[in-house]
Formats: C-alpha cells, structure tokens, sequence
C-alpha cells in the first residue's frame, strides 16, 4: 500500500511539471491543448476510496489553478472526474481487480482501459469547457473544442500507458 501511494505520488509531481513546463505551451491550431495531468486520476489504485479519490482528484484540480490562475476551474472538474472514476472503472470491467492493482491495459484489459479512460477525460472536458465558457456564447467552438482537447488528450493518455512498463507480479 505504501508504494503504490510513492508511485501516485511521484505521478502526481511528475504529471504536474510536464504539464505546467510543457504542455501548457502547445496549442494546436489555437483550439486543441493536452490536459495529461488527467493521467494521474485514472492510475489511482483500485484500493483507494471514492471519497479518498475525489480528495486526490481535488488537489490535482487546485494546484493546475494555481498554475493556470483559473479560480477552481480544473479543481471542479478534476473532482468531477474523481467522483466518477470508480463507478466508471467497475462498469468497464468484467474482471475481478487485485486491491493493490492500479488500472492499465494489463489489469484493465486493452478495450476496458481506453473506454475507461475516454469517459473520464469526455466527463473532465465537458465540465472544464462548459465552466470556462459560462455563457455559451458559441457553443460550435466550445464544441470543436471540447472534441479536439479530448480527441488529443485520450491520444496521449494512451501512448504514455502504451509505454508504460510495469513489473509483471501476477496481476494480468
């Protein structure tokens, strides 16, 4: 248990600094920016509690305002997505997932994971865009938006997990 909260934890601090040094600073066309901070949600282990995820989901949330300088934004729609995240993950799988399991395309399986994955970030977008854009001024852009950021999003989330190398302990 304790080093599966280190891991999250060096996720966290990592997944923060790539995104505050690097990824803020592209923006494709002006309407597509990776948000991979999302990854450390979805790798938090089957373990933790609900309230206990939403709590982590909050932090996240609130130190990307503090970078970002957008008033709880991210923290809202980070908590949003946390709230979310078990429920989500349960409906995906038919497996019976180990208590120190955290979800990946070994524990998950291929197919679970990027329906998983997907409905998080579709949650966390949808509620970040629509809180940016209070008024909905012009909901065409908002929606081109929202598609292109979760089209670019999930693309990367499932790249870094494609690459992700994890110890084989018996858990697949």
């Amino acid at each position: 248990m304790i080093k599966s909260i280190f891991k999250l934890a060096v996720y966290f601090v990592f997944y923060v600094a790539l995104q505050v040094l690097l990824l803020n600073n592209i923006h494709l066309f002006n309407i597509a920016t990776p948000l991979l901070y999302l990854y450390v949600i979805l790798k938090i282990p089957v373990h933790i509690s609900r309230s206990q995820v939403i709590v982590i989901s909050f932090l996240l949330g609130i130190v990307m305002d503090i970078f970002f300088n957008t008033l709880g934004m991210h923290a809202a729609a980070c908590s949003l997505a946390g709230m979310f995240r078990n429920p989500i993950m349960y409906s995906f799988t038919e497996k019976e997932l180990l208590e120190e399991a955290t979800p990946s395309y070994q524990t998950l399986g291929v197919g679970a994971f990027i329906r998983y994955a997907s409905s998080l970030v579709i949650i966390h977008h949808v509620a970040l865009f629509c809180i940016e854009s209070i008024s909905l001024f012009d909901p065409v852009f908002l929606l081109i938006r929202i598609f292109a950021c979760v089209l670019l999003t999930a693309l990367l989330i499932f790249i870094v997990e494609a690459f992700h190398i994890e110890q084989k302990r018996g858990e697949a």
